[in-house]
Parts: C-alpha cells; sequence; structure tokens
C-alpha cells in the first residue's frame, strides 16, 4: 500500500512540474524574440493584438500593429527636415533640430534577429511612436527663458556627427543668454554633451543644467530573477539594478539617494544611461503615465553673472552591453560601468567562465565548439575527484553486507542503526557522499554557462552547426511538429527538440553505468530522472545543452576507464543488474 500510494504522489507531483513548467520557465527564463507577422496582421486590429506576446529577453515591440505603425512613424519623422547625421562605426542615426533630441540612432554592429538581412538594431525612436526612446540635454532655469523640447536649435559647426567631426547646436533666448551644445561621438556608444550657457545680459541667472533618457515599456525585456531589466544606475559607487516599471508607474517618483554616478534604463543586453562628468547630481527616476518613464540627472543650480559662463559634461551611453566595451568605459573613469551587465553576486566565478569560453572561441571561431572544449577542460579537472569518488563508490559497495548485518540487527533501533553505520563508515575509511561530489561541482559552473548564455551580448546570435543558428536560444526544432514541417508550435514542456531528446538519451546510458541502488525507490527515480530531465531542459538555451550532452559523454566515457581501474565495482555492477532481472522475472 505505501509503495502504491507513492508512486501515485510521484506521478501527481511529475505531472504538476511538467505542467507548471512552461509558466516557470516563462518568468524565469524569458525566450528569445520571433518575428511578428507584421504582413498578415496589419490590417486587422483584432489579429494584430491577439499577436501581441509577452516580453520577451531580447525586448521589442511584441504587437504587429505596433511594428506597422513603427516603420509609419519612422519614415515620417525621419524624413522631415531639421536632422543632422551621426555615422559612426558604432552607432548611426541623427539629432533632431527641434528639442536638441538624440531620437535616432541604431547599432550597426548588432542585427534585429539571427537573420542576414533583418537590419540593425534600434536603439533610438522619436517621441510619439510606438518604440519611443530618446536622450535629451536642457536646463531649468528660474526668471530666464530656457530652451523646451520645442526649441528649435541651429546648426553653429559640423554638417555631421562623426568621431572626428563633432557638431554644436546653438539657441539664443533673446533676453541675453545664448545656450549651446557640443556633441561628440566615440568609436562605440558613447556620446558626450557639453552644455553651455553664456549670460550676455544686464543681470545674474540661476539656471540647473539636466539631462534624460525617456523611453516606453512597450520594447522592454522581460524582467526575471536571473535577468533584472527596468531602471539601473551607479548612487554613491554602488551599482543598483530597479526600479521595475510596474513599480515605478505605481509610485511616480523615486528620487535616488547620493550622488549619481550614471542612471538609465536597461534591458538584457542593451542600455541607456546618463553620465554625470565631474560634478554633482540628483539621479531620479519618473513615470511619466501611459507606460512613458524617464531617468534624468540635474545639477545642483549655478548663478551665472552677467558676461560669466557655465559649462556641463555629461555623457550619454546608448549601445549593447558589450563587457570589454563596459569594462573599458569602466577604466576612463566611469564607476563600475562593467557591472552594467547583471553578473549577480557570483561574478567572480561567472567571469572567469565568460573569459575562458571567449578565448577558446578565439582560437576555435565556434561558440559550440568553444563550450564542448570548456566541456572537456571542466570534467578534465574535475577527474581526480571523480576518481575518489568512484573509489569510494566501490568501497561502498564492499561494506554492503556488513550494512545489511547491522540493518537487520538494529531494524527496531533506527537512532542506534545509524550510529552504527556512521561508525562502520568511518571504521572503513568510506564516504558515502564522495560519488555525488562530482555532480555537485559542476553545478557552479552550470549556472555560471546559464548566466553567459542568458546575459553576455556576445553569445546572441552564434551559430553552432546545421540547424542551431543561436545558442543563447532554445533549439528552435521540435519534434511534434515534425521539426516545423506542421503549423503548430509545441506548448513549453513538450517542445522537445533534438539536443532535449540527445540529452535524455545520454543521461539515460550514464545512470545505466551507476551501480543500482539499494532502494528499489531510488532506483526507479533514477530510471525516470533522464526523461524528466529532457522536458525541464528543452526550453532552455540551446548552448546549455550542448554542454550537458558533451559533459554526460564525457561522463560515460570516463566512467568505463574508471570501471577497467575498479573490476570489483563492475562485478558487482552486472551481479545486482541480473539480480535485478531475476527478481523481475519472478514476479512476472
Amino acid at each position: 500500500m505505501d509503495k502504491q500510494r507513492n508512486i501515485i504522489l510521484a506521478v501527481v507531483l511529475t505531472a504538476l512540474v511538467l505542467f507548471g513548467w512552461e509558466a516557470g520557465m516563462g518568468y524565469f527564463y524569458p525566450q528569445a524574440n520571433k518575428p511578428a507577422p507584421v504582413a498578415q496582421n496589419a490590417g486587422n486590429p483584432t489579429d494584430a493584438a491577439a499577436s501581441a506576446g509577452k516580453p520577451t529577453r531580447e525586448g521589442g515591440l511584441r504587437d504587429a500593429a505596433d511594428l506597422a505603425l513603427e516603420q509609419k512613424d519612422l519614415k515620417t519623422a525621419l524624413a522631415a527636415p531639421g536632422r543632422v547625421p551621426i555615422a559612426a562605426p558604432g552607432v548611426s542615426g541623427s539629432i533632431n533640430l527641434t528639442g536638441a533630441l538624440l531620437d535616432d540612432l541604431v547599432l550597426n554592429r548588432h542585427r534585429e534577429t539571427v537573420e542576414k538581412d533583418s537590419g540593425p538594431v534600434r536603439m533610438f525612436s522619436p517621441s510619439g511612436t510606438p518604440a519611443q526612446q530618446y536622450a535629451q540635454f536642457g536646463w531649468v532655469g528660474e526668471g530666464v527663458a530656457a530652451p523646451t523640447a520645442q526649441t528649435v536649435w541651429t546648426v553653429a559647426q559640423g554638417a555631421r556627427l562623426t568621431p572626428s567631426t563633432p557638431v554644436v547646436l546653438t539657441w539664443d533666448n533673446g533676453q541675453g543668454q545664448l545656450f549651446s551644445i557640443t556633441l561628440k561621438v566615440d568609436e562605440n556608444y558613447l556620446i558626450t554633451a557639453d552644455q553651455q550657457i553664456q549670460n550676455r545680459g544686464s543681470g545674474a541667472v540661476a539656471i540647473q543644467p539636466f539631462a534624460l533618457v525617456n523611453r516606453t515599456d512597450r520594447t522592454a525585456a522581460a524582467y526575471a530573477w536571473t535577468l533584472r531589466t527596468g531602471g539601473v544606475g551607479a548612487f554613491d559607487g554602488s551599482v543598483a539594478f530597479g526600479p521595475k516599471y510596474d513599480a515605478l508607474a505605481k509610485d511616480g517618483t523615486m528620487p535616488q539617494p547620493g550622488n549619481t554616478d550614471w542612471i538609465g534604463f536597461t534591458d538584457v543586453y542593451w542600455m541607456s544611461a546618463v553620465i554625470p562628468v565631474n560634478a554633482k547630481a540628483q539621479g531620479t527616476f519618473r513615470s511619466q503615465g501611459n507606460g512613458i518613464f524617464r531617468a534624468d540627472v540635474v545639477y545642483d543650480k549655478s548663478v551665472i553673472q552677467p558676461g560669466q559662463s557655465l559649462t556641463r559634461e555629461t555623457k550619454l551611453f546608448a549601445g549593447a552591453k558589450e563587457h570589454k566595451v563596459l569594462d573599458a568605459y569602466e577604466k576612463s573613469g566611469i564607476a563600475n560601468f562593467g557591472l552594467a551587465i547583471d553578473w549577480g553576486w557570483f561574478r567572480w566565478f561567472e567571469k572567469p567562465i565568460f573569459w575562458l569560453l571567449t578565448k577558446l572561441f578565439s582560437l576555435v571561431g565556434n561558440f559550440g565548439v568553444a563550450i564542448i572544449l570548456l566541456t572537456a577542460i571542466v570534467r578534465g579537472i574535475m577527474f581526480p575527484v571523480a576518481q575518489r569518488g568512484f573509489a569510494s563508490m566501490a568501497a561502498m559497495r564492499a561494506i554492503q553486507p556488513k550494512m545489511k548485518a547491522i540493518q537487520e540487527r538494529y531494524k527496531d533501533d533506527k537512532q542506534k542503526q545509524q550510529l552504527e553505520i556512521m561508525a562502520l563508515y568511518k571504521q572503513e575509511k568510506v564516504n558515502p557522499l564522495a560519488g555525488c561530489l562530482p555532480m555537485f561541482l559542476q553545478i557552479p559552473v552550470f549556472f555560471a554557462l546559464y548566466k553567459v548564455l542568458m546575459l553576455a551580448i556576445e553569445m546572441r546570435h552564434q551559430p553552432f552547426v546545421f540547424w542551431i543558428k543561436d545558442l543563447s536560444a532554445p533549439d528552435p526544432l521540435h519534434i511534434l511538429n515534425l521539426f516545423g514541417l506542421l503549423p503548430f508550435n509545441p506548448p513549453g514542456f513538450l517542445a522537445i527538440g533534438v539536443l532535449a531528446l540527445l540529452l535524455g538519451v545520454t543521461m539515460y546510458f550514464q545512470f545505466k553505468l551507476n551501480p543500482a541502488q539499494m532502494d528499489p525507490a531510488q532506483q526507479q527515480v533514477f530510471a525516470l530522472m533522464p526523461w524528466f530531465m529532457m522536458f525541464v531542459m528543452a526550453p532552455f538555451a540551446s548552448g546549455l545543452l550542448v554542454y550537458w550532452i558533451t559533459s554526460n559523454i564525457l561522463t560515460i566515457a570516463q566512467q568505463q576507464f574508471l570501471y577497467s581501474r575498479h573490476p570489483q565495482l563492475r562485478a558487482q555492477a552486472e551481479k545486482d543488474a541480473q539480480d535485478k532481472a531475476r527478481t523481475a522475472g519472478r514476479k512476472a
């Protein structure tokens, strides 16, 4: 009766895990973007609304109608006069002279999708478009007319913003004050703005320069506990992720304590942030309503006497979170900028894994092969531990008769039984947990690789072989829809691909080589584990499955070698298998 109850309970729990897995993965592991069928849904609002999905790890618009409207609005806005082109290796776009807004920016080194003709990732879009995101540099004045978002600026210098040609914009308020913004761009994603006011009037003026980034949450990447998105910044040298958009919408305004080193908004791969330079500034996150949010820095108030001027330097980062670029900016003086990548508490372990993986990639030119080599290195390092684990398993098998005798002798006194078994372990110098140690040591490596594949933009759109075109995304081919031949996508817990199947098969053969468990219930759990893990791991990044499959294959080879070193363990395993088959035959 107890065994039947345990089996029923195990089946129920397994069903709960499998059917709840898709919902859990939607939170903890947001999937990669899938292009929306714009052409099919653009003319039907009902169909377009139905096509809208949940936020993804990539971010971006998800509604087909929004995508169509974005293209239409961009075409209109960018064709209007009054724009200064931006042409740099890292970014391209234009400056809107109305408001001196940086509202048109694409990232030249990154594509929208894995398709080579998908075009560059769009970072900034003009105000009012569905994907609105832009940056602004300005002033707040007392008793002085300051420029606004409707002010039309004049180009005083430079016809195009490039790393070698800055652009100077000016505006005269007609009251004796001349405002100017000098913009410079580097080879990557940093734009520098020198905001200057010259007081040519007869009286003093009080002024506060500011800088801001403004964006909609309609393009936001999904938030997860391992992939935090939303507000981000460094305050008094300490990096903080948050607030989330829904919390900011509820609170309205969130001033940040301490001096602001930088502040902005982050997705998993992209970030926009304003960075005060050599001056104290107050950073604040604000909700503008209707899903529009703002992160700004406001400098302390300054009084400008007649004939004097004030210049504040502010930098804008708008681009991809490439670790080398961020680290270089940090070395140049931006506090803890490399931590804008959400490595988390275990970055001391994740960053070496990432470093080794990128080094291997530089040698072989394929991230999938680099992951395989990384797996081989990890298994090689842990081989002595595995060898000791197998030796311990052999010793455990040798003392099984003594253990059975103790269990029989003290079957009515569990406490005494445990004490005698522990004494036996000590006497025979056996560690019952040694066989599990290699598995536990792999957990940090597995988690570090998971974080690297999820966070590092260097992994984005990296192909492996054949159908695996993006190692940071799940296996795109599913068995249940005949690898895409049937027109439906299986739910997450049934989206079993070739890699997930290989994972289950290799784990099955790996477990087959392990000695049989003394407890029949434990043996049943081990028999089901490979197929359970096949379902669990199917939605994860292809690169993780490549790692685990390779690890299983290497473990099988390693077990075969160690069996040759410990023939008594193989003999015992074969005897256990024969006994099990004989028992099953008698029951039949």
